[in-house]
């Protein structure tokens, strides 16, 4: 994956933000957030990705995270992800998004017919708990600030469900340490 972000500091957590080329709407469906939601659970339980935050909006997902291999783990992701979800594009029959990300693709992607995300992830080093608290309630207020919800445990996709007793979440998160 060609980017200009670099992780500088891996012993810190991170705050990220993965996007779709040309911010297209592939999360509208419960399946397609679903198949991203299971992907950072793998990778919490596979790949030592520790997960403390996490949003997924309908064309980009937020997450405050840190893994010794941080650059290795988000090409992972992203790499089986993009394959998971263009495949559930074509069974939703959503073919004009799927002609859309072929039009995104990047002229080096020589190997692929489409390109679902952007490049790079955007890491940016959280130095302090005041910006660690700053990072996730930026998260959470997303799907607000949108108009979506009115609050953000309304959210199906987002880690706000964390905090409310009895709370459902489709991902759990990791204690910060």
């Amino acid at each position: 994956m060609r980017s200009r972000y670099y992780v500088h500091e891996p012993e810190r957590a991170h705050f990220v933000t993965s996007t779709i080329v040309d911010w297209l709407p592939v999360f509208h469906t419960a399946a397609c957030c679903d198949i991203l939601a299971g992907s950072l659970d793998f990778c919490r339980r596979e790949k030592g990705l520790r997960l403390y935050a996490w949003v997924i909006l309908e064309n980009h997902f937020h997450a405050v995270v840190h893994c010794d291999n941080l650059p290795r783990v988000m090409a992972d992701l992203k790499k089986f992800t993009a394959g998971k979800l263009l495949a559930q594009l074509e069974v939703e029959r959503r073919t004009w998004l799927l002609d859309l990300l072929a039009a995104g693709k990047a002229d080096h992607k020589t190997r692929s017919t489409w390109q679902l995300w952007q490049e790079g992830y955007h890491p940016q080093a959280i130095y302090s708990d005041q910006t660690r608290l700053q990072k996730i309630e930026y998260i959470h207020a997303n799907p607000v600030r949108r108009g979506w919800v009115a609050s953000p445990e309304h959210w199906r996709y987002s880690s706000a469900h964390e905090w409310l007793p009895g709370g459902q979440p489709v991902l759990r998160c990791d204690l910060w340490r």
